[in-house]
């Protein structure tokens, strides 16, 4: 075994105080209690979280049922339509009736749609939105990952040379750009110069209609990779500085295998963290990319939700967004803790 080998796996092996080594057996346990705790974190936070969307969809000035009732407000469509919905209760009955049915699975009826005589489930109103946002979502990371992961070594191996200043001032200016304003510029390009895709998404399937997810994947991507080939270049970069990596290369070990076997091994958890962040930030990015593109996602759902007054809707969805979100947190640490043996050790 090489001494760069015999590095690379000492990482693996921890040593106990008087010599021996610690076995797996026993590193299982503070992995399992870790993960209880960020587990229960989580929820915690959720809770906390779900307390808020309550209570800022209550304050808000004015009477639901009025609201939601618009012109059509007489004084029995009022009290029936505030029967239905419970608003006479106390605040706490009324959080308790709205999280436990959501705990449960019953995500209520919307609003706007009881006010009009009709009895719409929020489920059968997020369902088709919230597939077709995953659709964009996974699409977008599915280019994200290889495209930043090219750019990122691409850089590094070229650290203070003219490629990496391309590359990392071309990423802080498209970064730097918001969404609206990086997709206006799109539309401009490749809708009203050149013709080549549509501006607006015309399909309730998107997949039917590849073209439509062009403008809109391209808005997410540019900004995602932007930023996550900063973060993994400079990653790379220290990496790259690392006495391993300088025995591998004196050791006559190909510049392609010191890449693919030290530098983006460990570079793991960087990317893990960048991969994590680029998909929180979706949460807020598709909001904005699909109400600029008319594409039909939740983000769609959302801004409708807004416009009608429909909180009972616009709770729902806002839920869904800070549960993913910290879903995410929790497993990007996990990857993180079960991929790096030495953080396993520290717990």
């Amino acid at each position: 075994m090489s001494t760069v080998d015999t590095a690379q796996s000492g990482a693996d092996v921890i040593p106990e105080p008087n010599g021996t080594v610690q076995s797996s057996r026993r590193r299982s346990h503070p992995v399992l209690s870790f993960v209880a705790r960020r587990i229960v974190a989580g929820l915690l936070t959720l809770f906390v979280a779900s307390i808020l969307i309550f209570i800022a969809l209550t304050v808000v000035p004015g009477d639901v049922a009025e609201v939601v009732l618009g012109r059509n407000a007489t004084p029995d469509r009022v009290a029936d339509v505030r029967s239905q919905l419970h608003l006479d209760d106390s605040l706490p009955s009324r959080y308790w009736s709205w999280a436990s049915g959501i705990a449960t699975g019953d995500l209520g009826n919307s609003m706007a749609s009881l006010a009009q005589g009709q009895v719409v489930p929020v489920s059968g109103v997020i369902k088709t939105p919230m597939r077709n946002s995953l659709i964009l979502a996974g699409l977008t990371l599915l280019f994200f990952i290889p495209i930043c992961l090219v750019l990122a070594t691409w850089a590094s191996l070229r650290a203070g040379r003219k490629a990496d200043h391309a590359i990392s001032t071309t990423s802080l200016a498209i970064g730097s750009l918001p969404e609206f304003l990086l997709g206006t510029l799109l539309i401009v390009i490749f809708f009203s110069e050149l013709g080549w895709f549509p501006a607006v998404s015309t399909s309730e399937t998107p997949l039917s209609d590849p073209k439509g997810l062009v403008l809109p994947i391209l808005t997410l991507l540019a900004v995602s990779v932007a930023f996550g080939t900063r973060i993994l270049r400079a990653s790379m970069v220290e990496i790259l500085r690392e006495d391993y990596v300088a025995m591998a290369r004196l050791n006559g070990i190909k510049e392609r295998r010191v890449v693919m076997r030290y530098v983006l091994r460990n570079s793991l958890a960087p990317s893990i963290q960048a991969l994590a962040q680029v998909a929180q930030y979706l949460i807020g990015g598709i909001i904005i990319t699909e109400s600029l593109f008319n594409y039909p996602g939740i983000g769609q759902v959302l801004v409708q939700a807004v416009l009608v007054r429909d909180p009972q809707v616009v709770s729902i969805v806002a839920i869904i967004l800070a549960a993913i979100y910290i879903l995410i947190n929790i497993l990007a640490d996990l990857a993180v803790v079960f991929l790096v043996p030495r953080l396993r050790s520290e717990l």
